[in-house]
């Protein structure tokens, strides 16, 4: 067949010589990244950058494309206690053509029982469940002439490789290089992912301007303040795009700040944690139509959680509305989005159970 690359003709006749064994049953066995079934990475590497945080160098498998942007995010899917986790974490590395891994950085939380793994008990050599990178706070290209970057904690890491990639590409040398001002919060020296890398770049580019925030001994950052905040730190922050991501609460203090300056168009946020702002549901009972399981729940409780209070196999990722692995078919019913209020119940309607709580009874086709 025209334009049908060798291994996959390869493939195709070996799945006749290896049925009822799909030829993956056998490939796995020679090399685990060779499967079409599911994407697949190896850890080659965990770098630790501070005491808490680590970057995890990663080599997808079949079927994979370098090709994220700057500042997207991948899922990660690992067993813990049997059990398959899945998040969602930032490419801290720069996209390469011809690359042969990727870099996510992570940093361990107290409450995150993934997170705490990837940093302190993730072995070199474990093989990954990955999704494909997704996301709209990206690095355009070209990128605009003046730029602002505020970042606080793992905030950085999205725009780190963004960074990288300007950097990489050279587009922050010459007459026509953008003007970049980074400000990047963080509670010591210490505990700042990058911190030398980034001094190294700042140094490195006339163009990439680095201000240090220290909360535990200079506070936090004062947006509207005449000194230490924007006007102080970045005069011309009015005529600026600006990227902004780390805690919920600077989050939403940098979106008022914008907003009452007219200039929410020029933002772009990315949250990582979900922002439950809406109402909630009637509650009631769903039905998990396939697996035959059904569980009363109030209004404030997920779709996701209920389902997997009943035992059912939830399909999951992010968890916080972004990456749309868990979008099941709603049957009948009606569901309501705990971000926004809106609610959904037309039959065969694609909802994220993650964020949607159940408005009466209602089925999913799961």
């Amino acid at each position: 067949m025209a334009g049908t690359i060798p291994w996959e003709r390869v493939r195709r006749a070996g799945h006749t010589l290896t049925t009822p064994l799909d030829p993956d049953d056998y490939l796995r066995f020679l090399n685990p990244l060779w499967t079409s079934r599911e994407l697949r990475g190896r850890v080659e590497e965990v770098v630790p950058e501070t005491d808490d945080a680590a970057t995890l160098v990663i080599r997808p498998g079949w079927g994979w494309r370098y090709r994220h942007r700057p500042g997207q995010y991948v899922g990660i899917g690992i067993q813990v206690d049997g059990k398959f986790q899945w998040r969602s974490y930032s490419v801290s590395s720069a996209p390469r053509r011809k690359g042969r891994t990727i870099a996510i950085t992570v940093r361990a939380m107290p409450e995150g029982k993934l997170s705490s793994h990837l940093v302190n008990g993730l072995e070199p050599g474990t093989i990954l469940r990955l999704a494909l990178p997704d996301g709209d706070f990206t690095l355009p290209d070209p990128p605009p002439p003046r730029m602002l970057f505020l970042v606080a904690g793992s905030g950085v890491t999205p725009v780190m490789s963004m960074l990288r990639t300007l950097d990489r590409r050279g587009t922050l040398d010459g007459a026509d290089a953008p003007d970049v001002v980074m400000h990047y919060s963080s509670p010591t020296p210490e505990r700042m992912i990058f911190r030398e890398e980034l001094e190294a770049l700042a140094a490195k580019h006339e163009r990439l301007t680095l201000h240090q925030l220290h909360t535990d001994t200079d506070g936090m950052l004062e947006l509207d303040h005449p000194e230490r905040g924007l006007d102080g730190i970045c005069p011309d922050w009015r005529e600026r795009e600006t990227w902004a991501c780390g805690p919920g609460p600077m989050l939403d203090a940098i979106t008022e700040h914008f907003e009452q300056a007219g200039l929410e168009e020029q933002l772009h946020l990315e949250r990582f944690s979900l922002k439950l702002g809406g109402e909630g549901g009637e509650g009631g009972t769903i039905t998990f139509r396939n697996s035959g399981k059904s569980v009363d729940v109030d209004g404030a409780t997920t779709v996701l959680e209920a389902g997997e209070q009943a035992g059912v196999g939830m399909p999951y990722g992010c968890r916080m509305g972004i990456c749309h692995t868990c979008t099941l078919t709603l049957v009948e019913g009606t569901v309501r989005d705990l971000r926004s209020g809106d609610e959904f119940g037309q039959p065969n309607e694609p909802v994220q159970t993650c964020v949607t709580a159940a408005v009466g009874d209602c089925t999913l086709d799961i």
